[in-house]
């Protein structure tokens, strides 16, 4: 069989290697679906607390769920991703988002909120970075570094892109037929991307009678036999927690502090660009500084960025926060990304990937609804920010003391 190194398709009388046009594919239809699904909850929040006369807990909870049940689906996705690819999969993911991204803009209830976030929870787990990650991988045994690099520093700019137009658009649509024009963005860019132009890689195709060593990886058992399985899984769940609750509850901290909206969420959009650069420098830094260093660097970068909220006041200015916490966020993801397919290999990368994106992502789950009840239990949000800070040094610091056991790889 033709690895998936070999298979290329001509452009302009150049051949190019077909893993590229996997990833050029992703990159766009991760940059919209972030920017729609994930990132647009937070810029609506307010008027959906307004429409359905519901409590910040009580909407955030539907995020929750949402984010859920994505990180209960990541491991099926992943083995399914493994075996099968990621085109039907993805494609389906794509329509059912694009359907309850009309239905979300309809609901008049608590109750149909969170029956359409329950469901956008397996069109996340289709769709989102895993299965993305899981696809790319599936069709670079070298150079795929640098083909996950692409696709996050394209899809660093989804908060950049869509935060901003979708505050424009609650501005003189309403939320409601934002969301109308959203889903309608959504479709006519994922749907036929993922239904066109996705392939299966080498690892989920292999022929009955071609081994399974012909693409090297660990099994998912295996993996969680190490230490380092355990160890990232660990520090990825509170990176995700605090991060997840701050890119929910900031533009409500911003607006209590006398910003628009529009400009709160322009804070967010920027510090989601700011991943960009952070992506960029994460491999030369990771190089100089070693593998256990830069995971822990990252989750400290990540608090010294939380730590300057509760002083945004002292400071006078967000740049900081915007250029400190957009650089660590961007490289935290691409570390997660890289470093399961180094440690782990390829074969069986979908299934890991997705078990640790089970805590990882079921800590997006918990951390909005956590924050808003960590909220309510200490009186204001600086306090909340001090306890995430706080969260993540000791999780920097962990990575230290345990040691990542990745010798390099990532």
């Amino acid at each position: 069989m033709t690895s998936p190194e070999q298979q290329s398709i001509r452009v302009a009388g150049r051949e190019i290697h077909y893993g590229w046009v996997i990833v050029t594919a992703v990159s766009i239809t991760e940059t919209v679906t972030w920017g729609i699904i994930y990132y647009g909850f937070p810029v609506f929040l307010r008027p959906m607390e307004q429409d359905l006369g519901a409590s910040r807990v009580a909407v955030t909870a539907a995020f929750s769920i949402g984010l859920g049940v994505a990180a209960l689906a990541a491991l099926p996705v992943g083995r399914w991703i493994d075996r099968h690819g990621g085109r039907g999969l993805m494609t389906a993911g794509s329509c059912l988002a694009t359907v309850l991204t009309f239905a979300w803009g309809r609901v008049e209830s608590l109750a149909a909120l969170y029956a359409v976030w329950f469901l956008m929870g397996l069109a996340m787990a289709a769709t989102l970075y895993e299965p993305a990650f899981a696809v790319v991988v599936s069709w670079f045994r070298e150079r795929r570094d640098r083909a996950l690099l692409t696709v996050t520093l394209v899809a660093g700019f989804a908060s950049t892109i869509f935060m901003p137009i979708e505050a424009w658009l609650l501005t003189r649509v309403g939320w409601r037929s934002a969301l109308t024009i959203l889903a309608v963005v959504l479709a006519v860019i994922t749907i036929p991307i993922h239904a066109l132009v996705l392939r299966r890689g080498r690892t989920s195709r292999l022929t009955a009678g071609e081994a399974p060593s012909a693409v090297p990886g660990m099994t998912l058992r295996e993996a969680a036999r190490t230490l380092v399985f355990w160890v990232l899984a660990i520090a990825f769940f509170v990176g995700n927690f605090s991060t997840a609750a701050v890119s929910v509850h900031l533009i409500p901290y911003f607006v209590d502090r006398g910003y628009t909206a529009t400009v709160a969420a322009a804070v967010i959009g920027w510090m989601g660009a700011m991943q960009v650069p952070g992506r960029l420098l994460f491999v030369p830094i990771s190089m100089w500084l070693g593998a256990r260093w830069m995971v822990a660097s990252v989750f400290f970068g990540q608090a010294v960025g939380l730590a300057q909220l509760p002083l945004i006041g002292a400071i006078g200015t967000a740049i900081p926060f915007i250029l400190v916490m957009g650089a660590s966020n961007g490289m935290s993801t691409l570390s997660r990304a890289t470093s399961l397919a180094h440690i782990f290999g390829a074969r069986h990368y979908g299934a890991i990937s997705g078990a640790v994106a089970l805590g990882a992502n079921g800590a997006r789950a918990v951390g909005p609804v956590g924050a808003s009840l960590l909220l309510l239990a200490l009186g204001d949000y600086p306090s909340v920010f001090w306890a995430f800070a706080a969260s993540l040094v000791l999780a920097s610091l962990a990575v230290l003391i345990a040691g990542t056991g990745v010798k390099g790889e990532t």
